[in-house]
């Protein structure tokens, strides 16, 4: 293998851009975890609501028309030919701002104080709610989803490198980055973003002060409903809108573990180390060990980094006097 061979970069950089992919959903359990110490499992599901209902509003489908047609005998499927993309993506913002507010409302209000792990099931339960609402408002069927961001090979960087790369990744790149940035000064720089670490810190500190925990909760789940959109459109774009889609959690778990679970810039640097890492041991050693690697490589990953640096690379190290 030269250093310098094409190949050997253009397999580089396809997992540089796939382990961008596997960050946009990292750093909503990011988000919520820094903010509430929760673990939200339904993430992945958040991503694919946030996707599905896009392209409903886009495509003009009436929702639960299913469930009305089967309950009325009707058979309604359209209210008309949609609407345009960046007004349907504003309809789906204020979707997920409203779900946020139901989730704080209905469930997470309703255990302050609790177990972490009381906490975790209860998003395990709501992964599934989210799932089965999904497939009940808008069908199961897979679903193209198209808000005209650029496909294909980049015919600019085959010319200057000899580099086969997707315009498509490029385009997640460079929306990471910005999300990155944007999250970055909003944790560090703002009131909220100061509240939010607060209330991660000690629940009951942070209410004895006039925080309002409700109010937190509901603005960083809405925001982690805002980078699920985000993953949802790119995930969707690439690979369409289908229920399989909730699993790219999984794969931001490994992600989660190099990077850390509380940092924001660690979300990133870990899709990075996972997508190049998968890809060269696939290329280079998988085939030695029967190919398929890329199913169980950033676990493997994982593990190591477990066993030596458990709080992941950015993660803060927590010290308990005893």
């Amino acid at each position: 293998m030269a250093f310098f061979d094409v190949f050997f970069w253009e397999v580089v950089v396809s997992g540089l851009l796939a382990g961008v992919m596997y960050s946009l959903v990292a750093l909503g359990f990011v988000l919520i975890f820094k903010a509430s110490g929760i673990f939200n499992f339904a993430q992945g599901v958040l991503a694919l609501f946030a996707a599905l209902t896009l392209v409903g509003f886009q495509t003009g489908q009436v929702p639960f028309s299913h469930l009305i047609n089967a309950v009325l005998g009707t058979n309604i499927q359209h209210w008309g030919e949609g609407t345009h993309t960046f007004l349907a993506i504003v309809l789906t913002l204020l979707v997920m701002i409203g779900l946020a507010w139901l989730i704080v409302r209905l469930a997470l209000s309703k255990l302050v104080n609790q177990e972490g792990i009381i906490l975790f099931m209860a998003t395990i339960g709501l992964a599934y709610v989210l799932e089965g609402l999904g497939d009940i408002m808008w069908g199961a069927d897979v679903k193209t989803l198209d808000v005209g961001l650029p496909t294909g090979p980049s015919d600019t960087i085959i010319d200057a490198t000899g580099m086969f790369v997707e315009k498509l990744e490029i385009a997640a790149a460079i929306v990471a980055v910005l999300l990155v940035v944007s999250l970055t000064i909003f944790s560090q720089y703002t009131k909220m973003g100061r509240a939010l670490r607060a209330v991660a810190d000690d629940h009951q500190a942070a209410l004895s002060v006039g925080i309002s925990l409700e109010t937190i909760w509901w603005v960083v789940w809405s925001v982690a409903g805002i980078v699920a959109l985000v993953a949802g459109v790119m995930w969707g774009a690439k690979s369409g809108v289908q229920f399989s889609l909730s699993l790219i959690a999984l794969k931001a778990l490994p992600v989660l573990m190099l990077g850390g679970f509380t940092s924001i810039p660690g979300a990133i640097i870990g899709g990075l180390i996972i997508g190049v890492g998968e890809k060269l041991f696939e290329i280079y050693l998988g085939p030695m060990l029967g190919g398929a690697t890329e199913n169980w490589f950033a676990y493997m990953l994982a593990l190591v980094f477990l066993l030596f640096r458990p709080q992941g690379l950015f993660g803060e190290r927590i010290i308990e006097r005893v």
